[in-house]
């Protein structure tokens, strides 16, 4: 296992993931996804080497309904056992998620993501986006958290002034990492011979998104959006408004003290 370097120096250049690990991915997310409804998480295996962080593995959570009499902590622990006795890579890297139309900044997917990277530095988390990927577009991405954010959230301090100071906006909350997929050599052989296979009237267009459950889909993530600006609209003028008045009180204390 390749040492760890230090907070200072950058952790990783790429992730490398086989193709294998986004194929069980995918089919993660297609088998539990419910079509869209639900979003669906798991745990990346794999090993850091030089610069780059390898993805060799992975493993879903159990289902909500299934962990009602089973703790998670323990689950994990025992697949890692049983990777370890068949000797594949059981090394904790991180952990996926599922998204629609790129909506995955949340609280909840922040302090996660904190949590890995405070505890494993090379930690990463995919975020793959089934909807787009069955439009013809593999939509997978890996993301950290950014030193700022980082820095924001071992001060503890969730204040307006705390932002202000870091700098922090929704563009610098996360840092993308270059994602390479990589496959073995007689994959390469075999996609190779189905490319030679294919006929040349068989190229289909996978470019049209105007669909009615594309539509519909993307409204609603519009709609609920809209609602979270108008809400943090709300809680910033409240702010603004408390904020003057504080300081029109210590104007008039001063004035009077002169």
């Amino acid at each position: 296992m390749a040492t760890r370097k230090s907070a200072k120096e950058s952790v990783i250049d790429y992730v490398q993931i086989d193709g294998l690990v986004v194929l069980k991915l995918v089919k993660h997310c297609v088998d539990e996804g419910s079509g869209g409804a639900d979003f669906v998480q798991g745990v990346l295996l794999g090993l850091v080497v030089d610069n780059r962080l390898e993805i060799t593995n992975c493993f879903p959570y159990p289902r909500h309904q299934e962990e009602e009499e089973l703790d998670e902590f323990r689950y994990q622990i025992e697949i890692f056992r049983n990777l370890r006795h068949v000797n594949i890579d059981h090394l904790h890297v991180g952990w996926y998620q599922s998204t629609y139309f790129n909506s995955f900044i949340n609280r909840t997917l922040v302090d996660s993501q904190y949590n890995y990277q405070h505890s494993i530095e090379e930690s990463v988390v995919l975020i793959y986006d089934p909807l787009k990927t069955s439009q013809g577009f593999l939509s997978l991405k890996a993301y950290r958290l950014t030193d700022a954010m980082m820095e924001f959230y071992r001060e503890g301090e969730f204040t307006p002034e705390s932002v202000n100071r870091l700098k922090l906006n929704f563009e610098n909350m996360f840092t993308e990492i270059p994602l390479v997929i990589k496959n073995s050599h007689l994959v390469n052989v075999l996609l190779y011979e189905l490319e030679q296979k294919k006929r040349n009237g068989e190229n289909y267009q996978f470019l049209d998104l105007a669909t009615s459950s594309m539509l519909e889909k993307n409204l609603r993530q519009l709609i609920e959006c809209v609602d979270d600006v108008a809400a943090d609209t709300n809680k910033y003028l409240t702010f603004q408004k408390h904020f003057q008045r504080q300081q029109q009180a210590k104007q008039q204390y001063l004035h009077k003290r002169s």
